[in-house]
């Protein structure tokens, strides 16, 4: 070869001697490599710079077809380099961008400086387009093997600013390619980039998959703080605010049982108590349905002196929230009613010490209005003094600001304000009760809740007894304007009338007073029902009470007569009227409440009650016991008793829904190797899935798709994906790549076998189809 290229060139010599002079003049901008790469193309322009315009000879005609160029640009890659920083430092990415692809085609990555000049430029603009070119580059360095053009900073900065435009995916790959380096970030630097991962869903599930991988180097004391190497990897270790920022994350997406296993591993890893953690973790128990747990956490609550009215309040919403969950009525009514009283002594007490302090005012000719009150903690919050209404103002930190920050004092700072702010939102979720001047008071929704709890349940004795307690520790407006009224009004218009009737026989009992509206309303609905037995009886128990009632009702017993034909009966219940000399025009309450009801305007308790009677689902109690059942005996790995107690739950009629099976699944990951148990399990998710409404959530079904990875069901694995991408659930592919490389890292690699069976293609097709899905072509 280099013999021939040595007489092509001597040959083109001999030809053109005077063109080969101007070539050797240009050698500083013209790279010949070899005459046999020579394309003779564009001719023309190579015979201008020759300084000819006509054509080519015969002879050079015939090197035409050659490929390549006949002249290239000869870059300089160290010029190129400086005006990538000249472009950097003039804020100009479009140039900076341009220069550096043009060093990739001459001379490949730039220098290491440079490298890590254009990331921090790029991250800096916050600009989506500009950010994904930035993750570009770093996935380009790392599929190349020269991890070592990067650095810690510019990398921790890069996944800042990805979280901070929603970039969750590639914010976390940043993160996870840090850690796999070893180039540990400090815990307030990574926790800064959780906190905006998790204003999204994937990202805060990403967040959580975060914490429990870098959490899991450190469970159970496995690095040794007396040495020095350590530091670093301690630096990283996550502290109650990254936990916290998780666990908000997961609330407010509804990730709730990846939420507890962050609980569990936080005593692994000796992450410190704070008050924004217990309350927080009084949320994932509520949602979980954990009872025993939140009473746990009950002593802790009791014996912090600094928990504020609104983290309290927020604590007593989640162990009420709680009780209803768990059909625990008789709990859930005591605490309202000890709300209650609290109230009532402490408005006694106001209004005694007010009285007191307005007499020595007015004595010493203050200036205060008569009858001021101090400004609640639910006002103050209201008016933007909590510290978690204030909206957070967050300025760009720049790359050398960041520097600077050695200690990380912004991005923790940064951290915290978004913390806030995600706790904040926590709080609006807050509806069974409030506060007044420091004392918590139950809301309507808290009683309507317990109504319809109690009518569900059957227990309309029971009620009428937390009707009438609440009645004497929060005496009503007016006696037809009374929570008991409202109850009876509302299952009157819901057509159950026997508990309408329950209810009032057991009031009369009781020795309390009820307004003829509430006899007039009963008595019409048992007239349009045609139940002429009930309406008798409601007469009677009507006339011994005392109670005279209004032409309306008359109206309809008259009625009623007429249509069972019994017209003497209706014409005594004519005279009857007369003799009373009753109006024709009654007040007709219940007619107006159901106006009211309709229109939203009026009667508030009523249509409340009635919209959740109607649109409220019906809890079943039973399923939540039974999966608290098999989630103990998960979580102590007892998983025999975990399948007897499914078996007894299916036996009682109870269905299965995604807690119980997430509860099984995630304990056969944690044993390993029971892949026959969880295939049996996810042959039942797909009946339920298919005969019934229930669907089944990313937990659930990541922690599915994590033990058939694990175990080489990738026929399996392939149904799980299907299903997630079905629901447009979020699937951590890289999670799945590692665990695929950890566990299957030469599976599949060779040349198909000439001679496998069917089940054997059929295997080795699905894994290839999963290899290809987690990007591993």
């Amino acid at each position: 070869m280099m013999i021939l290229r040595r007489k092509m060139g001597h040959h083109i010599t001999a030809l053109f001697p005077s063109y080969v002079y101007k070539l050797k003049a240009f050698s500083s901008s013209i790279s010949v490599r070899g005459l046999s790469h020579i394309c003779l193309a564009n001719r023309n322009e190579v015979a201008a710079f020759l300084g000819r315009n006509d054509e080519f000879p015969l002879e050079m005609k015939s090197l035409s077809t050659m490929t390549g160029t006949i002249l290239v640009q000869a870059g300089d890659p160290a010029k190129i380099s400086l005006e990538i920083e000249n472009a950097i430092d003039e804020h100009r990415l479009d140039d900076t961008w341009k220069f550096y692809e043009q060093h990739m085609q001459i001379d490949g990555f730039p220098r290491k400086s440079v490298v890590n000049k254009i990331l921090a430029a790029l991250s800096e603009s916050l600009d989506v387009l500009w950010l994904e070119k930035a993750f570009g580059i770093v996935e380009r360095i790392f599929e190349k093997g020269k991890q070592n053009l990067l650095q810690k900073e510019t990398l921790i900065y890069l996944s800042f600013s990805l979280a901070k435009v929603q970039l969750s995916v590639p914010a976390s790959t940043v993160l996870r390619k840090l850690v796999e380096m070893e180039q540990f970030p400090h815990v307030s630097a990574w926790s800064t980039t959780l906190a905006y991962m998790c204003q999204t869903g994937s990202g805060a599930y990403l967040a959580a998959e975060l914490i429990l991988e870098i959490g899991y180097l450190f469970q159970d004391s496995r690095i040794d703080p007396r040495k020095k190497s350590n530091a670093p990897l301690l630096a990283m270790k996550p502290n109650t605010t990254a936990f916290n920022i998780a666990l908000a994350g997961c609330l407010l997406f509804g990730t709730h049982r990846k939420a507890e296993q962050l609980l569990d591993m936080m005593p692994r890893v000796g992450v410190r108590l704070d008050t924004d953690l217990l309350i927080v973790m009084a949320h994932i128990y509520e949602r979980n349905g954990r009872r025993e747990e939140l009473r746990k956490l009950q002593r802790y609550i009791n014996d912090a002196h600094n928990l504020s009215d609104v983290q309290l309040r927020q604590f007593y919403n989640c162990l009420l929230q709680c009780h209803l969950k768990l059909g625990n009525l008789g709990s859930a009514s005591n605490m309202v009613l000890e709300m209650l009283r609290k109230a009532k002594a402490a408005r006694s007490s106001y209004a005694a010490a007010s009285m007191v302090v307005d007499a020595v005012e007015n004595d010493g000719k203050s200036t205060c209005v008569l009858g001021s009150r101090p400004t609640s903690s639910h006002e103050e919050s209201s008016k933007g003094g909590s510290e978690y209404d204030r909206p957070f103002k967050i300025s760009l930190v720049s790359y050398e600001e960041y520097l600077r920050d050695r200690n990380f004092v912004k991005l923790d700072t940064e951290a915290k304000e978004v913390l806030n702010t995600m706790l904040a939102k926590l709080q609006t979720q807050v509806e069974l009760l409030t506060s007044e001047r420091g004392i918590i008071q139950p809301t309507e929704e808290i009683l309507v809740k317990l109504v319809k709890a109690f009518l569900e349940a059957g227990k309309v004795k029971d009620l009428a007894e937390f009707l009438i307690k609440v009645e004497r520790e929060d005496s009503p407006v007016s006696n037809d304007d009374s929570l008991i009224v409202h109850v009876i009004n509302s299952c009157i218009l819901l057509g159950w009338l026997d508990q309408a009737h329950d209810l009032l026989d057991e009031m009369v009992l009781a020795g309390v007073n009820i307004a003829s509206s509430v006899y007039s309303s009963l008595l019409k609905a048992y007239c349009q029902a045609n139940r002429a037995g009930d309406v008798a009886a409601l007469l009677r128990d009507a006339r011994r009470a005392g109670i005279q009632l209004d032409s309306s009702s008359y109206q309809a017993l008259i009625q009623s007569k007429l249509v069972e034909e019994d017209t003497q009966g209706a014409l005594h219940l004519f005279k009857e009227m007369k003799v009373a000399k009753i109006p024709k025009t009654g007040h007709q309450e219940f007619e107006k409440l159901v106006k009211g009801c309709e229109e939203g305007s009026e009667a508030k308790l009523m249509g409340k009650l009635l919209h959740e009677i109607k649109e409220g689902q019906r809890v079943d109690s039973g399923v939540h016991d039974w999966n608290n059942v098999i989630h103990f005996f998960s979580k102590k790995r007892l998983m025999q008793d975990a399948e007897k107690a499914l078996k007894k739950m299916r036996s009682l009629g109870h269905t299965p829904n995604a807690q119980t099976f997430h509860s099984m699944v995630t304990a056969y990951a944690a044993i390993g190797g029971n892949y026959i148990e969880v295939t049996e399990l996810w042959g039942e998710m797909k009946s339920l899935a298919s005969a019934t409404p229930m669907k089944f959530d990313q937990e659930l079904l990541d922690s599915v798709l994590y033990t058939f990875v694990r175990g080489g069901f990738f026929s399996r694995a392939n149904e799980v994906v299907e299903m997630m991408e079905r629901g447009n659930m979020f699937v951590d592919k890289y999670k799945y790549r590692t665990l695929f490389l950890k566990y299957h890292k030469t599976l599949y690699r060779g040349k198909t076998p000439k001679f496998q069976t069917e089940g054997q293609h059929r295997k080795r097709e699905e894994g290839l189809i999963f290899k290809k899905w987690v990007g591993l072509n």
